[in-house]
């Protein structure tokens, strides 16, 4: 951290530098210093271009050594076979995180009625009749992480 703090202030201190001689250059009428600070900045779009790419490269790296060590085992023939549309199964997916039918409205922003139309349809999907037996139903089917 304190790295990116010491970098990005030298960046900072750089630019302020460069404003100050393109201000000079125009007070004297020298067109080398242009010159100067288009070098400059073409090697700032550089250093921005590989510090970008480094940084995703590290947490594209750590969410993927994340998902293969705990990837959770999901049936999705099993989700085709039961007829659950992508939008119900994230509301089963959220009912199993324990979120209310309010908190799950404003999370996929729609009506709390809509979310109720698409809980009866699980249930009626599933054969349950109560959100626990749902969530312990699509976890024996291997539709949900355990």
């Amino acid at each position: 951290m304190k790295k990116t703090i010491f970098i990005f202030s030298i960046l900072i201190i750089s630019i302020l530098v460069l404003f100050q001689l393109s201000k000079f250059s125009i007070i004297r009428g020298e067109s080398i210093i242009e010159l100067v600070i288009v070098i400059v900045a073409i090697v700032f779009l550089f250093i921005g271009i590989y510090i970008n790419k480094k940084g995703k490269r590290t947490e594209d790296d750590s969410k993927f050594s994340s998902i293969e060590a705990s990837a959770p085992i999901i049936n999705y023939a099993q989700i085709e076979t039961l007829g659950l549309s992508k939008r119900e199964y994230e509301v089963l997916c959220l009912l199993a995180e324990g979120h209310s039918n309010k908190e799950i409205a404003s999370l996929l922003s729609v009506s709390e009625s809509t979310i109720k139309t698409h809980v009866s349809n699980v249930y009626t999907k599933l054969d349950v009749k109560r959100r626990t037996q749902a969530i312990q139903k699509a976890k024996q089917l291997q539709i949900l992480p355990n």
